[in-house]
């Protein structure tokens, strides 16, 4: 591993932030707690800081931390005079963590660690925990993510966010959540969860719910990472990759989607030139693999699918509105959903005119779940305009932005807003 850095302790936190989740996977085979293991690699964490700023960072630093934190589970655990219930169980962990052969220490970080890695994942997002609190142990534990850094993602207090982990951690001890994978049908609930996870800390960061900024890329970052962590480890799984083509589509796009004032950019105007090819190319790469593990696409290849459509448009008018429509009502019928049906409106706005997509979005006008939904109002001053009817227009988008906590599109919808009336 090369790591270079000005600073020896900034080499050092980036080292561990990399071999943060391998170390927490493997150390709780021998706490079976999971606040006991990141306590364990904590306190390795620290002697790293100690060591490794006067000797410099070893060649295997994972294993040089995982010996570390062996060591110090075992301290511990002779401190609280649990030595001889616990020695049986490090009695077996020998041959995983080499206290005789250094080797092993490699076999327990690389050849066997994706079962841990998986098993980390699993219990991290376990339906014990609410989402909130699933969202915050996912980054803490797998992401590597400090405290402060996931309540500045999400906007919301540092102390909330701690107690969250906490809570989470304690919960998990309390219930005995076993550490291990699911089988059978609970593995395909479970999975789901980790999915809606992963997701749901990509969205915060490409359309941030509240706050002063339309993205926070660095979340859609640490969502990718983790997508991409969980691909390598369920290869067989279609809604993984699924879901990774998703990500990988849409984060093709960041670097269009804002202006030099951090003002929004929809995508029919966005310069296409700037989407990240890269990503396109993964995100295909990923579908076409999703496509060919099952016949019956699932939700999440599904968006992937209509993203794909976008991708492969040079530019907004080469768009495959017909497909679109086409894929959204696809959707609906496996995830029956008000949000779908605004969205397949849209499509068939573009694809048969904005009276067509009208009809569906004022049906949906008395859905309980849109509500309080800005887009709503959004979409329907959007086709408003294109009918000519702006008076109608300015009051819709002046009602999303009612509804927006988020100041950059509160001020885009004001923005179309104003200039309704002034074509009145």
């Amino acid at each position: 591993m090369v790591v270079t850095a000005t600073d020896p302790r900034s080499a050092i936190e980036a080292v561990f932030r990399i071999e943060q989740a391998k170390l927490i996977a493997c150390l709780m085979r021998i706490a079976r707690d999971v606040g006991l293991a990141e306590e364990l690699a904590q306190d390795a964490f620290l002697a790293a800081l100690e060591q490794w700023q006067r000797n410099g960072i070893p060649d295997n630093p994972g294993a040089w931390l995982l010996a570390t934190a062996k060591n110090r589970a075992i301290d511990r655990f002779r401190r609280a005079k649990l030595i001889d219930r616990k020695h049986a169980e490090l009695a077996g962990e020998q041959s995983i963590f080499g206290e005789s052969e250094a080797p092993d220490l490699d076999a327990a970080l690389d050849d066997e660690i994706g079962d841990e890695l998986l098993r980390l994942m699993f219990i991290s997002c376990h339906p014990i925990l609410g989402r909130d609190a699933q969202v915050a142990l996912t980054l803490r534990l797998i992401g590597g993510l400090k405290t402060e850094e996931i309540a500045r993602a999400f906007l919301v207090p540092e102390p909330t966010i701690a107690q969250r982990i906490v809570r989470a951690k304690r919960t998990l001890a309390e219930k005995r959540v076993a550490f291990e994978v699911p089988r059978g049908e609970e593995l395909s609930e479970r999975l789901a969860s980790v999915l809606a996870v992963i997701y749901l800390v990509f969205n915060e960061g490409y359309s941030a719910t509240a706050g002063p900024d339309w993205m926070r890329p660095q979340l859609c970052e640490d969502a990718l990472r983790l997508g991409r962590i969980l691909a390598g480890l369920i290869a067989d799984e279609p809604e993984v990759h699924g879901l990774v083509s998703l990500m990988e589509l849409q984060a093709s796009r960041l670097g269009a989607r804002m202006g030099p004032q951090g003002e929004p950019i929809l995508l029919l105007d966005q310069n296409r030139a700037r989407w990240d090819r890269l990503f396109i190319r993964r995100g295909l790469t990923a579908l076409e693999r999703a496509q060919s593990l099952t016949q019956s696409r699932g939700p999440y290849a599904l968006q992937a699918a209509i993203a794909a459509c976008h991708a492969r448009a040079s530019t907004a008018g080469e768009t495959d509105w017909a497909q679109i429509v086409g894929l959204y009502g696809e959707l609906g019928r496996i995830m029956p959903s008000p949000i779908v049906e605004l969205n397949r409106a849209v499509a068939l706005s573009m694809h048969m005119g904005p009276e067509a997509g009208l009809r569906i979005v004022d049906a949906l006008a008395t859905e309980p779940i849109l509500k309080g939904y800005h887009l709503l109002p959004s979409v329907r001053g959007d086709l408003l305009v294109k009918l000519g009817r702006n008076a109608e227009a300015r009051a819709e988008f002046i009602r999303a932005a009612s509804l927006t906590q988020n100041a950059q599109e509160q001020t885009l919808l004001l923005k179309r807003a104003t200039d309704c009336a002034a074509s009145i």
